[in-house]
């Protein structure tokens, strides 16, 4: 299953403009509040230049990226919690993301109407994040209200989890994100069983305008951005969403000379694409055979058979060895039999921890 984002925010921030440059979409970015109603889910390559490599190496008749999930949720407003703007119906497709991508709008624009009238980015990342804990501290409730009526009757676990959830009810309330309280790990059980809303990975996107992102220095509404982040302990990056619309419109060629006119060496979107697998602790891993080359995404620390149930939970359960080398020295010996003259394919056991750019041939019996 891919990786899934969530693109929030309050309307007119430009969400949709940088889910259409994200994923080659064309979905309405009007100047309106409430543009999105459904959902609009895209699927994106992760770029990975290795796996350029890899396919001229083994001469891979089919190269498979990793996939990251974009979904494109309408504009939360002041009171999204209670229902207004169709709030409701809109933090429940949070609820399923793995991250979520928060675009704040750091752009002056006489001709973009903000639901505020005015432009101040910290304030408008509050207006989301107080909803956000309101829809938290519903779902608690509900929770409590549950909990209690089995514990009278003397469940344990009921008792266990209610005892918890009245630890975690006031901080809430207090307006503490649930990702930023400190947690004993049976604790962060009961939250992670929850999904609640702010206990969700976070990266904050200033969106600018094309002067902003091309200046070295960042202005004082990114990097207000940039702060709140650092302090949250969450990351925060800024990109021009209608530039980056235009460069997703280009050729190759012309997207890196377009790039170097504005003093860019990547684009935003895959600037922001690592910076999810970073907040998520990610990594990549390569398979192939005679007919297909492909990257795998998988959590840092993660073991050989692990590894293996991304493929098929059949390799994972009947998993027995793993022949594994690294993408750096088949860059230098270039071909799997000189690897082998120099000693640098190794068998791997059960308990071998996968490193980024590994390439496995995995080893199984059903």
């Amino acid at each position: 299953m891919a990786l899934q984002c969530g693109i929030i925010g309050l309307p007119n921030v430009g969400k949709s403009t940088i889910f259409n440059a994200l994923t080659g979409s064309s979905v309405p970015a009007e100047n309106y509040p409430f543009c999105t109603i459904d959902p609009n889910i895209g699927v994106v390559e992760v770029p990975d230049d290795r796996l350029n490599h890899l396919a001229n190496i083994f001469n891979s008749p089919s190269v498979v990226h990793a996939h990251v999930e974009f979904v494109d949720i309408a504009g939360l407003v002041k009171g999204a919690s209670k229902g207004e703007g169709l709030g409701n119906q809109f933090l429940s497709h949070i609820k399923n993301v793995d991250t979520i991508l928060h675009i704040v709008r750091c752009f002056e624009n006489p001709n973009v109407t903000h639901t505020e009238s005015s432009i101040d980015p910290i304030r408008d990342i509050n207006i989301i994040e107080t909803e956000l804990l309101i829809k938290d501290l519903e779902t608690i409730e509900k929770r409590i209200e549950k909990l209690e009526k089995t514990a009278r009757i003397g469940d344990k676990e009921s008792k266990t989890e209610l005892e918890i959830l009245n630890k975690i009810l006031p901080k809430i309330n207090d307006g503490i994100l649930a990702r930023n309280i400190e947690l004993e790990s049976n604790e962060y059980l009961v939250i992670n069983n929850l999904q609640l809303l702010t206990d969700k990975p976070i990266i904050y996107i200033a969106n600018v305008d094309e002067n902003e992102i091309a200046s070295s220095n960042r202005g004082e509404l990114p990097k207000s951005v940039v702060k709140y982040a650092k302090d949250e302990n969450n990351l925060a990056i800024r990109l021009c969403g209608e530039l980056e619309m235009e460069i997703s419109e280009m050729e190759p060629d012309d997207k890196q000379l377009f790039l170097e006119e504005y003093g860019l060496t990547q684009s935003g979107i895959d600037k922001l694409i690592q910076s999810t697998y970073q907040l998520l602790n990610l990594e990549t891993f390569f398979t192939h055979n005679e007919k297909e080359l492909r990257a795998w995404t998988i959590s840092k620390g993660s073991t050989a058979p692990h590894a293996a149930g991304k493929i098929h939970t059949d390799f994972e359960h009947g998993f027995i060895k793993a022949d594994v080398y690294q993408f750096n020295d088949l860059k230098q010996f270039e071909s799997e039999h000189s690897l082998r003259e120099h000693g640098k394919i190794r068998q791997e056991g059960k308990n071998y921890i996968v490193k980024d750019g590994d390439i496995i041939f995995f080893k199984f019996n059903v």
